[in-house]
Order: C-alpha cells, then structure tokens, then sequence
C-alpha cells in the first residue's frame, strides 16, 4: 500500500491514496492552519471507525442479520505532552435492524475488535480501547 502526501501552503496538505482517492489536512489556526480540513490525528481515529464499521456490517450481512443501519461513535483521550498520542479510545456501535440477534452483535462487535479491524487491532498495541454497543429496533 502507497500514499502521497502533498504540502499546499501554511499548514494544509492533501493526502492521495494509492486506490487514487484524496483528502484535505489542515492544522489548527493556532498552529498556523486555516482549519480546511481533518486534522491528521483525526484521520486516524476516522480510520479505525471506518474499519471496524466495515467488518460489523459484513458480518451481520453474512450472519443474515436484517440490519438497515449502523454508525460507530468513537471518543479519545490524548496523551497531554508531545508526541500528544491516544491514550484511551471507546469505540459505541449503534447498530439498527429488524430482530437482530443480540449475542450475534455482540459476536460482531468482539471479532472486529479481536480478529478483523487491522487498525484498532494495531492501536491496541499501545491504546486502551474499549467497546459497547446498543441496538434499535426497526418500526
């Protein structure tokens, strides 16, 4: 896996990925930013949510699980002194669909931690990550 990451001025970058997709990053404007985009560490904890919500939704799909919507709500705590790395990160599923199987979420939910999501799993080496989930229920 290749990526470019380009300097635009001030404190703003654009990140392309090999697959040819691109970002916008940007520091604080008290760092000298303009705030036009994430923040790199963002981008990371962004990461990990996209990952681990990609393998929750497969395996429900997989596990024939009426799910019609899922969302995953992350919050970090930083290190205060540089480098200002993740301390503590909580990772809330909130998983909707028609009769889901609870113990087939919470299966979901511990394999994507344990098994699947490369990139919290990378985290934990150094972060203590913690999860919970809730389920609603189609009307």
């Amino acid at each position: 896996m290749k990526a470019v990451v380009k300097w635009l001025d001030n404190m703003s970058f654009v990140g392309e990925s090999e697959s040819g997709h691109s970002v916008v990053m940007d520091g604080p404007p008290e760092s000298g930013g303009r705030n036009l985009g994430v923040r790199p560490m963002e981008m990371v904890l962004l990461g990990m949510g996209g990952c681990t919500a990609f393998d929750v939704v497969l395996i429900l799909q997989r596990q024939r699980q009426a799910i019609s919507d899922c969302h995953v709500e992350l919050s970090a705590e930083r290190a205060q002194n540089v480098p200002k790395v993740f301390t503590k990160i909580h990772v809330h599923y909130v998983v909707r669909g028609s009769n889901l199987d609870e113990k087939k979420v919470a299966r979901a939910v511990s394999m994507t931690a344990d098994k699947y999501c490369s990139v919290s799993i990378m985290l934990a080496a150094s972060v203590d990550i913690s999860h919970d989930y809730e389920i609603i229920e189609d009307e």
